[in-house]
């Protein structure tokens, strides 16, 4: 018997874009609990004087693409939170990226921006988009970088350089390769880096690969300064 294909949710993204710039979508940053549009269809009842042994007969009405929404962290003021505010009242185009690499795009307009504050818990929010026509589901794409992976540190022999790995969509995994002076260091694949004596005079970099069933993506960090003792 296969093995199961099924995964976890963890790893999608939200991206909105204007209707007259459809390709310079903004990332909605910490969302979770995705509800991706669900479709009804109408079903109109077509029983006449003669339909076969009294027997209602239906056929098939429009579709009603419905709403999709996310539950997020709610940060006043932030990117995110300005993006959505502006976002009332216009249609959109929206990306849902998962993280195996499909996509699947609606036109909608944003219906609900609900904030939480607590005394006691996070602030959230859930965002409900009514979904205009019918959504656009991809095939598998090659994972795509949000934004670019940074070395955190200072560039010293014996101290911890630290990967942060940047934001991707369609990404189900990870692999890591630091260089120095553009040269692979032969096991240096994790998260972290000491940089030696040797490396003293040479900048430091990371090559993040982004992987999913059918594609990778390689995003090199900006380089550091050149390693002192």
């Amino acid at each position: 018997m296969a093995d199961t294909k099924a995964s976890i949710g963890y790893g999608i993204t939200f991206e909105m874009a204007d209707i007259a710039t459809p390709t310079a979508f903004t990332y909605i940053a910490e969302i979770y609990d995705v509800t991706p549009p669900s479709e009804s269809t109408d079903t109109p009842d077509a029983t006449h004087m003669q339909s076969p042994n009294r027997t209602r007969e239906f056929i098939e009405g429009l579709t009603d693409p419905g709403e999709a929404s996310f539950e997020m962290n709610y940060v006043p003021g932030s990117d995110s939170d300005k993006a959505l505010i502006d976002a009332k009242g216009k249609r959109k185009w929206c990306r849902l990226t998962f993280p195996n690499g499909v996509q699947l795009l609606f036109r909608g307009v944003r219906q609900g921006y609900e904030r939480n504050a607590p005394t006691d818990d996070k602030m959230t929010a859930t965002v409900t988009w009514k979904v205009s026509g019918e959504p656009i589901m991809t095939d598998p794409a090659a994972p795509i970088n949000l934004a670019a992976p940074t070395i955190v540190g200072v560039a010293k022999v014996g101290v911890p350089l630290v990967l942060d790995t940047g934001i991707w969509s369609g990404a189900m995994e990870f692999e890591y390769q630091w260089k120095v002076a553009a040269a692979d260091v032969v096991g240096a694949t994790g998260l972290s880096y000491v940089p030696v004596t040797g490396d003293i005079g040479d900048p430091v970099t990371c090559v993040v690969t982004g992987i999913n069933d059918d594609f990778d993506t390689d995003v090199a960090t900006v380089a550091t300064a050149n390693v002192v003792a």
